[in-house]
């Protein structure tokens, strides 16, 4: 898989475990870009495009992943591009990386990676956290769920309504483990109020049953042209990888299911 855009431009560092970087793309819009020697792992790329592709099969709000080709210029020219390990630092790497969609480019776009818990009930898609729980239980995303948040419209604070979208998928099939250690807390969005309209499961639909009846031949797609860097090469693993999501569509209901029965009580509204 060639890659889709060009980085022209390092614009900063961003927060987070994987110290991505903020890049302007020769399409001119600008982008997340996790890199391959990233502290994580070199597969959390691949956790990205997979994963987010899934999402977006499922219907999930989720900013596509494209392959974006980083030069050694670049790097060279920019001070900033690096990575963060031990006690120095390495300079980030050229070639293909995986770049999440962050916006135009426009100055007067707005964005929050957080809302306080009284104005929750002012994101439009609300249910969609519960939904995604789909996503993240299937793939057993080993982090909390990131969201993102973009106001909908130009109203003054107390009047802006918002909507929510899915970001940061790295750590989905247990980062660079690319195995499924299920835990009935893993995968799940920090205030937990956010599931509090789930009464049942037709609040999980349609994107429950799209994963469900999913077959094998959808779930390739998801996988095809990952570039082989970013999983070392191993297809072997990612045939294994793929197999067991196959599998695991089966099991999504009991793995929610045991969210539900955990100590949390995350669906008040779902009478037992």
């Amino acid at each position: 898989m060639n890659a889709d855009i060009a980085a022209v431009q390092h614009l900063r560092v961003m927060r987070g475990g994987s110290q991505a970087h903020l890049l302007r793309a020769s399409d001119g819009a600008y982008y997340v870009t996790k890199f391959q020697n990233n502290p994580q792992h070199v597969r959390v790329l691949a956790n990205e495009l997979i994963a987010t592709r899934l999402g977006q099969r499922l219907h999930l709000p989720m900013p596509p992943i494209r392959v974006i080709e980083v030069s050694e210029w670049l790097v060279s020219h920019s001070t900033e591009m690096r990575v963060r390990l031990g006690n120095g630092s390495v300079p980030c790497s050229s070639g293909r990386q995986a770049a999440s969609f962050y916006s135009r480019g426009d100055r007067d776009e707005i964005f929050f990676d957080y809302l306080p818990g009284n104005a929750l009930d002012k994101v439009e898609n609300l249910g969609d956290f519960g939904r995604v729980l789909v996503l993240d239980k299937w793939t057993c995303n080993n982090d909390g769920r990131q969201a993102i948040f973009t106001p909908t419209s130009s109203r003054t604070s107390s009047q802006r309504r918002y909507r929510a979208s899915f970001i940061d998928q790295g750590y989905c099939f247990n980062a660079g483990e690319w195995s499924f250690p299920d835990s009935p807390l893993r995968g799940i969005y920090a205030n937990r109020s956010v599931y509090g309209g789930v009464s049942g499961w037709e609040d999980f639909e349609p994107t429950l049953s799209c994963a469900e009846q999913s077959d094998a031949q959808q779930l390739w797609t998801c996988a095809a042209g990952v570039p082989e860097e970013w999983y070392e090469g191993d297809r072997t693993g990612l045939e294994r990888l793929i197999e067991a999501l196959y599998r695991r569509r089966l099991l999504i209901r009991d793995l929610i299911a045991s969210f539900r029965a955990s100590r949390d009580d995350p669906f008040p509204k779902w009478k037992r």
